[in-house]
């Protein structure tokens, strides 16, 4: 029997849902948009960005990308936009005069690579009018355009073995990159004229090089950061011959590198985030805040091995169990951890991050929500899972041990027996993950 206290859980996803609004794509691109007659202006709290007259090409990738389209043709006029973005299966949006197209995610696939080389005739072709990027979560699998002679299967076959050796999305960009025709300021330097991005981070440190691998913006990174990233996993001979020779042709310069900061291509862009896991946690607050619980926002990201990072939030979460006062303190972090897949079981970084912390907070008054913003958590239909401090107990009851389902790497297998999976759907945003704790009085 699921003994998780119904009001809890209910607060939970609450206090989770309050967070998703605040970065729900067609808010936030709204309120940085503005058109009065043929003049459009993109706009950020201090200032215009960028100014042009219509009409507007609209080209983008991620999850968010779609509600992202729609905002653009709400505010600017159908009429006045054109172009095409790309999202998630399941994150599709309804739109007039901008394609949204869905491709695979976290792996690329030919819808994807078709769908790219239409943006970037789109790109090419461009005469008038200027050029508004929409970059969210997700766009690195999403724009894939291969640089010759890798094809899409050899990029595939290299992400996901870096995907199941645990590597950040840091090291996998930079991979992706130096790849790509499009990221790293690849499509950027397709454009004439004016060009203005927005950006839903999806990163820590909200690094525009980072989200979505950069398209509109330049690269700090390089072939040799790259080729190192192969290396610090001992894949030189796992990956396809092909990528290990771009990237020793990148370095010996027989290949041109990605825009960087002082390239001439980089003047013109104007890259503007416009919502991220910090406006997610702030608005996660103030809903704790209206249910009369204190709240304390863990500054630092979770980052790094999944397995640490929640042995160490678990940690704290004790700590403030002892210290807090009689009134309920509900604790709230964000980041994205790394999972290394070992096992043959299934599940994503949110289910197995809940699954370590079901020891580290047995026996006490703790419930916690770890969940995916976007909705999904690894190759599941999961979005994260509950737990709190009776979930070993009912799952030792059921024949079930932690830390086996750990070692098979079978987080979703676990929860989903427990009933205490997070099924919400693809949410159409993505900000990272987020960790809702409640500590009961």
């Amino acid at each position: 029997m699921n003994t998780v206290v119904p009001s809890l859980r209910a607060d939970l996803v609450a206090i989770f849902h309050a967070a998703l609004a605040a970065v729900d794509p067609l808010h936030l691109v709204t309120n940085h948009l503005r058109r009065e007659g043929a003049q459009i202006w993109v706009q950020s709290s201090h200032g215009v960005v960028a100014t042009w007259r219509a009409p507007t090409l609209v080209v983008g990738a991620g999850k968010a990308a779609g509600r992202m389209a729609a905002a653009c043709e709400q505010v600017l006029g159908p009429e006045a936009v054109h172009g095409e973005v790309i999202v998630a299966d399941g994150c599709g949006a309804d739109t007039q005069s901008i394609q949204v197209t869905e491709a695979g995610h976290p792996l690329p696939d030919e819808r994807g690579e078709n769908a790219t080389q239409r943006i970037v005739e789109l790109c090419k072709r461009r005469e008038t009018g200027g050029t508004l990027g929409l970059i969210g979560g997700g766009a690195s699998s999403l724009l894939v355009q291969p640089r010759p002679p890798v094809r899409l299967a050899d990029k595939i076959a290299a992400t996901q073995l870096l995907l199941e050796c645990g590597a950040d999305i840091g090291e996998l960009n930079c991979l992706r990159k130096h790849l790509s025709r499009v990221k790293g300021g690849g499509l950027a330097r397709l454009v004439t004229g004016q060009l203005a991005t927005l950006l839903i981070s999806d990163v820590v440190g909200d690094d525009l090089g980072t989200i979505g691998s950069g398209p509109t913006a330049p690269d700090a990174t390089t072939f040799a950061d790259a080729w190192a990233v192969l290396e610090r996993y001992n894949l030189v001979g796992r990956v396809p011959a092909v990528v290990s020779q771009v990237l020793r042709d990148g370095i010996d310069g027989r290949v041109v590198e990605t825009m960087k900061p002082n390239d001439p291509e980089a003047v013109h862009c104007r890259n503007l985030i416009v919502g991220s896991n910090r406006t997610a946690l702030a608005a996660a607050a103030q809903a704790v805040r209206s249910r009369g619980w204190a709240v304390a926002v863990e500054e630092s990201p979770l980052v790094g091995a999944t397995i640490t990072a929640a042995r160490h939030f678990g940690s704290t979460l004790v700590r403030l169990m002892h210290q807090s006062a009689r009134r309920p303190l509900c604790v709230l972090a964000g980041g994205e951890t790394t999972v290394r897949v070992e096992g043959t079981g299934r599940g994503g970084r949110n289910q197995e991050f809940a699954l370590v912390l079901a020891r580290e907070v047995a026996g006490l008054p703790i419930t916690v929500l770890s969940a995916g913003t976007d909705g999904v958590d690894g190759p599941t239909d999961a979005a994260g899972a509950f737990v709190d401090g009776t979930t070993v107990r009912r799952a030792r009851a059921r024949g079930l041990e932690p830390e086996v389902a750990l070692a098979r790497n079978d987080s979703y297998g676990f929860f989903g027996e427990l009933g205490d999976l997070f099924q919400c759907g693809p949410t159409g945003t993505n900000v990272m993950d987020i960790k809702v704790a409640l500590i009961a009085a």
